[in-house]
């Protein structure tokens, strides 16, 4: 891990880029729709090779590159749970909350997504409570089982989709409301498997992907404890992965653009904003902070968005929130 210096200059361009973000090989794209299941678990098996290759790397803005997929995820498991809010909503929702407030069913989502993001992939039936609980889930369960079983399958050697797969399952098996929880955990299980600090939160964005679906159509979706599943997470994992790295070779390039500028910074605290830019999703107009006020941010931030280093996201000439 690299130390950077209190002061601004202490940020360097070469930062963002971890060498260069990995790009899936072409024969592993041409076999996204494997027909077998030992040719998925082979492409999901070098997918997976060249999101470890990221993970390790820890780039700087590897924080605001996980909540980043993290949103992704929410707003498909707010669809999965027929709701209606798009990732811009939850977004909106989250940091329009005041701190402390309940954000709503919806950001509640997120927030689980979040928190798969940004701890470490242990489990532990008080966790596994928790985060059901963000996910509208009844207290009633098991949660003591439910953990014995993900973890189970974390630790039994198998490959890592292979254990995603089968965790997702046995948890299905046990309680079937749990389908949000399924897809929270098989990114943890992977996560465990190949001995990441933190999740990647992918899989739940892929589970509406035609690879998914039955005979990759639009016929019924395949859940966790449908026959064909793990083949079927095996290509969600190389697809998810794609995504995930596009998005990471977009964030490398537009964190790299925000530290070639903060040297021109004189804002005291404009570290503070920098630091969470590139370690959250977003970062609200109105920020403040021991170093750094309200006033001063919305200049900071103006002067960011005049050097094309940040954007603002939501096109409001009100309450503004400003991301990579």
């Amino acid at each position: 891990m690299r130390k950077r210096s209190d002061s601004l200059p202490g940020y360097e361009p070469a930062l963002a880029m971890p060498q260069a973000v990995p790009r899936l090989p072409g024969w592993v794209s041409a076999r996204r729709d494997a027909a077998d299941p030992a040719t998925a678990l082979f492409v999901a098996g070098a997918a997976l090779h060249a999101m470890d290759t990221l993970v390790r790397a820890e780039p700087i803005w590897a924080g605001a590159w996980r909540n980043r997929l993290a949103l992704a995820c929410a707003g498909r498991a707010c669809r999965l749970a027929g709701r209606t809010e798009t990732p811009e909503a939850l977004r909106d929702a989250w940091y329009l909350c005041p701190k402390g407030s309940d954000p709503g069913p919806a950001g509640n989502l997120f927030s689980a997504w979040r928190r798969l993001a940004s701890q470490r992939p242990h489990v532990d039936a008080d966790g596994l409570a928790a985060t059901a609980g963000l996910m509208g889930l009844s207290g009633d369960m098991d949660w003591q089982a439910l953990a014995g079983a993900v973890e189970a399958e974390a630790t039994s050697g198998k490959p890592a989709p292979v254990a995603a797969a089968a965790a997702a399952a046995r948890i299905m098996a046990l309680e079937s409301r749990t389908e949000l929880l399924c897809w929270w955990l098989a990114d943890l299980v992977l996560a465990r498997c190949l001995g990441w600090d933190r999740a990647v939160p992918m899989t739940m964005s892929m589970a509406f992907d035609p690879v998914l679906r039955v005979e990759g159509g639009r016929s019924k979706r395949i859940r966790p404890n449908d026959p064909g599943f793990e083949q079927a997470l095996c290509l969600a994992c190389v697809e998810g992965v794609a995504s995930a790295l596009g998005e990471a070779a977009i964030l490398a390039r537009r964190a790299q653009r925000l530290l070639e500028v903060a040297p021109k910074l004189r804002a005291k605290g404009a570290r503070d904003a920098l630091d969470l830019l590139l370690g959250d999703d977003a970062v609200a107009g109105t920020l403040a902070t021991r170093r750094l006020s309200r006033f001063a941010s919305r200049r900071l931030f103006a002067r960011l968005e005049q050097f094309e280093a940040v954007r603002e996201l939501t096109g409001r000439p009100g309450f503004r929130i400003y991301g990579l």
